[in-house]
């Protein structure tokens, strides 16, 4: 697919497929997920980009760069499973847009971001699978004991690998004084998440991990699309913790914008 080009200037625009789930679901995790889309939409705007919400791949026109949001679960039957039965939210119609916005924005050579279901997504789309529920282990990805809505996290450390396209998000851009390689960067995350990648895809690297062998990050070398397990745009983060992430995507799509002009 080749996105037709639009003369650069002004604020460059972020394309976020939207969610379809609604809010009066009696599932609280839906209306949780639904407002983290929010503050991603907000982030986005404050780090210098125009969010343009996508209601079909069409919409990719003109955009100069695509974040995947957080949200519900994906179908098992798109890694080939059959659903176990702790699946939430599992919406075809959301799979559908959401497979098809990274696809076609990953043809078009659009950056492409991906946050937590975001970033499982990926990983299916290029031939990976998924944990569908994880069990307990020595890092706790989710607060054991959830009071939805009132915004508690798990929180645990994770190192990013220098010199990687989520590192770079992060500000980690020179090599390690003296060893000319690319410094990690170690961050605090907010984690919420009973999913995780299982088997890594043909085509994507391993750019962060977990003390118990999570897959925290992930890229792909050879175009610019990355992505996180963990959800940066979390209230209780400070907020240049927040907006330094975005605002980095962001510029890093008007330089590639600017570049291709």
């Amino acid at each position: 697919m080749q996105i037709p080009a639009r003369p650069f200037g002004g604020r460059p625009r972020i394309g976020l497929p939207v969610r379809l789930s609604s809010s009066l679901d009696p599932d609280p995790r839906v209306a949780e997920a639904n407002a983290l889309f929010d503050y991603v939409v907000e982030l986005v705007r404050e780090g210098g980009g125009e969010p343009v919400p996508l209601t079909g791949a069409e919409g990719l026109a003109g955009l100069d760069g695509v974040v995947l949001p957080g949200g519900g679960d994906l179908d098992p039957g798109l890694y080939g499973e059959e659903d176990g039965g702790t699946c939430y939210d599992v919406n075809p119609e959301q799979d559908q847009l959401d497979l098809a916005v990274a696809r076609q924005s990953i043809d078009a050579g659009l950056p492409v971001l991906g946050i937590c279901r975001g970033h499982q997504l990926l990983n299916v789309l290029y031939g990976g699978t998924l944990i569908q529920d994880m069990d307990p282990g020595v890092v706790a990805h989710r607060e054991p004991d959830p009071v939805h809505g009132s915004g508690p996290w798990a929180w645990h450390e994770v190192g990013i690998a220098g010199g990687s396209k989520v590192a770079g998000l992060y500000g980690s851009t020179g090599p390690a004084t003296g060893s000319g390689a690319a410094a990690a960067v170690t961050v605090k995350i907010a984690s919420g998440h009973h999913q995780a990648v299982a088997r890594v895809a043909e085509g994507l690297v391993v750019t962060a991990v977990a003390d118990d062998g999570t897959v925290e990050a992930l890229e792909d070398p050879k175009r610019w699309v990355a992505s996180v397990q963990w959800h940066p745009e979390a209230l209780e983060l400070p907020a240049a913790e927040r907006q330094a992430p975005f605002r980095a995507f962001v510029e890093l799509c008007r330089s590639r914008a600017a570049a291709a002009s």
